[in-house]
Order: structure tokens, then C-alpha cells, then sequence
């Protein structure tokens, strides 16, 4: 149980799904209902198989680069903590390129969003992907996996969730409440992101026999 809660919770932290209400309400309001819950859907389910290919691929990932567990907790731990700074600071946007001119309009005059900008950067990100990448060197019994996918499965659920009633959420909470709760997840995720690399340099200390 403690090993679902903390992957949950690291999971939606980082991806921060109530951060995508805001642009997913701008990219979906002069689509009906359905089509919100349709693309709200196949984002879920994009967001799955990201995080699948994350777990699973990691290791194969770390070992063709020749990347140590180390290494990729600490640059992990570091692209999370920046994260959770954009979102403390109202950046998150700005933090996943979503603000320059270009890519605006390639949002704009694209029908399909829910891989892209919505799965792929707002929601699985790099900080999502090293996280599981991470996961998936730490955790090998076949009990942990199947937890970590339960988390998985329930995160994507959550998603679907949210985003299908975003322009609810965005009429009861506000824009104010939206970034108020962004900024408290922010904190989480720095935190998430310190206690990464803390715990990568502890290691890389006590090997060294300090």
C-alpha cells in the first residue's frame, strides 16, 4: 500500500493534470461535449502508453547509453524540481514551451491535440518518464510492477477524469483556484525532485566509502 501511494503521488504531482485544465479548456472550447470527452479519452489513454513504454523500455534506455541509476535520479531529480519551480512560480506553460508563437499555432490549427501538446509535453513528461524509468531499475519483484501499474492505471483514470470535466472544474475553482492548487502541488514536486538527487548523492557517497 505505502509503495502505491507514494508512486500515485509522485505520478500525479509531476503530471499535475489539474495544471492541463487550463489548456485543455482553451484548446476544446468550441468543441461539443462529446468531442471533449473523446479527446479527453484518447489523452488517457496516450498518457498510458507513454508511462507503459517508460516502465518497461527504461532499462533498455539506461543500458544503451550507458547511463547509471545514479545519474538518472539526479538529472530526474533535477528536470522534477524545475517542474515543480514553474509551477510554484505560474510558469508551468512557459516551462513546457506552450507560450511561443509557433507552437501556438501549430496547436491551433491542429485537430488531433491529445498526443500532442496534451500526452506529450504537458502530462508525461521528462520528469514523469525518468521517474518511472527510475522505477523500473528500483522495483523488480513482479508484486512492485503490478503495484506501480495499478498506480498507473489509476493516475491515467484521474486524468481522463479531470480533463473530460475541466470546463467544470474551471467554472467552479476559477482561474485563481486553479493556480492556487498548482502552486501546492509545485511544492510537492519540488520536494519529490530534492529527495531524488539527496538520495542518488548519499549513494554515490557511501559507495565511494565516505
Amino acid at each position: 500500500m505505502e509503495l502505491f501511494l507514494t508512486s500515485f503521488g509522485a505520478l500525479f504531482s509531476i503530471m499535475n493534470p489539474l495544471g492541463t485544465v487550463p489548456v485543455f479548456v482553451g484548446l476544446t472550447q468550441e468543441n461539443s461535449k462529446k468531442e471533449r470527452a473523446i479527446t479527453a479519452f484518447w489523452t488517457a489513454i496516450d498518457v498510458f502508453i507513454i508511462l507503459l513504454l517508460s516502465l518497461f523500455a527504461g532499462k533498455y534506455i539506461l543500458s544503451f547509453f550507458g547511463i547509471s541509476l545514479n545519474a538518472l535520479k539526479i538529472a530526474g531529480g533535477m528536470i522534477i524540481a524545475s517542474s515543480g519551480f514553474a509551477l510554484l512560480t505560474g510558469k508551468f506553460k512557459e516551462h513546457k514551451g506552450m507560450k511561443r508563437e509557433r507552437v501556438q499555432q501549430d496547436i491551433e490549427n491542429r485537430e488531433a491535440i491529445s498526443l500532442t501538446p496534451l500526452a506529450i509535453p504537458m502530462l508525461a513528461g521528462p520528469g514523469t518518464i525518468s521517474l518511472l524509468i527510475a522505477y523500473n531499475q528500483e522495483y523488480q519483484s513482479t508484486d512492485q510492477i503490478m503495484i506501480i501499474l495499478g498506480a498507473m492505471l489509476l493516475v491515467t483514470i484521474a486524468i481522463y477524469v479531470i480533463l473530460k470535466s475541466s470546463h467544470y472544474i474551471v467554472k467552479i475553482l476559477g482561474a485563481s483556484g486553479i493556480n492556487a492548487l498548482s502552486r501546492i502541488i509545485g511544492f510537492v514536486v519540488i520536494a519529490i525532485g530534492v529527495e531524488y538527487i539527496i538520495s542518488s548523492v548519499t549513494a554515490i557517497v557511501l559507495s565511494l566509502g565516505f
